[in-house]
């Protein structure tokens, strides 16, 4: 996943403020203080790994991701020796069957390739009894930065509008779709969901503008259509949030699923 977006440190600044909004919320609904050896796949720059550490009584804690840079920019965040990253690949984890009590997922199952195979490593590197738990974004109409900066550019490339992100990230938002590719992984047990809704804020409407336009794969998807127009199109996509939630301080509402299974 890590190879779609920006360097480790622009992620961070740009799209990171997402996740970090919905990860104490994540971390306390999967009832994370008990278990012991806790791997977080698609880790990122490490926003659940902080909200676990918080409050989880764990021995061991890694973070694995396929990019370097979030990786190498994660391990200059912590300081407590339970908790290791390491660079690996949610399709073949690099750790022994039974390996972790929980496996958590936060916001990268959409990128997953073959979703049914890495589900399938998940419980394979879990204990029999072990927890599973992952969440998706909701539908892009139920998260208006998103759903506002891309019907902004819908105007202006009227004949080929960059959809990446409600086609990716806002595209695996179904859960009766979720829950039935938990099967073929090998998960045979009654899945749990819950639906979270938070606030995201920003200090300008510039603010979600550059991060969706300039910090997402959306970027090379703009580009693509007119390298020139980057420029205009984060214009537009801020303009189109000042507009919607006015030109200070803005609010937009944040929706995503959360389901949890055990081995």
């Amino acid at each position: 996943m890590a190879e779609m977006f920006a360097n480790a440190i622009g992620y961070e600044q740009l799209m990171g403020r997402w996740s970090v909004r919905l990860a104490p919320l994540y971390a306390d609904f999967a009832q994370l203080r008990d278990f012991g050896r806790i791997l977080d796949v698609g880790c990122g720059t490490g926003a659940l790994v902080k909200a676990i550490a918080g409050i989880a009584r764990s021995s061991k804690i890694v973070g694995v991701d396929p990019g370097q840079s979030f990786v190498d920019f994660a391990r200059t965040q912590f300081k407590d020796p339970r908790i290791t990253f390491q660079v690996g690949d949610a399709m073949q984890l690099p750790f022994a069957d039974g390996s972790f009590d929980v496996v958590v997922c936060q916001f990268a199952v959409m990128f997953f390739p073959d979703k049914p195979k890495a589900f399938s490593e998940a419980r394979r590197v879990l204990r029999p009894g072990g927890l599973f738990v992952f969440n998706v974004w909701d539908q892009i109409e139920q998260n208006e930065f998103a759903d506002v900066v891309t019907r902004a550019l819908a105007e202006l490339f009227p004949d080929d509008p960059p959809h990446f992100l409600a086609r990716i990230p806002h595209g695996y938002h179904d859960l009766s779709v979720v829950v039935a590719d938990l099967a073929p992984g090998g998960f045979d047990r009654v899945a749990q969901t819950t639906t979270l809704t938070e606030h995201s804020r920003a200090d300008a409407p510039s603010v979600p503008a550059v991060a969706y336009c300039q910090g997402t794969p959306l970027r090379t998807e703009i580009e693509s259509r007119n390298p020139s127009l980057l420029a205009k199109a984060t214009d537009i996509a801020a303009d189109a949030i000042a507009k919607r939630f006015g030109t200070g301080r803005v609010d937009g509402r944040i929706q995503a699923h959360i389901i949890a299974i055990e081995r």
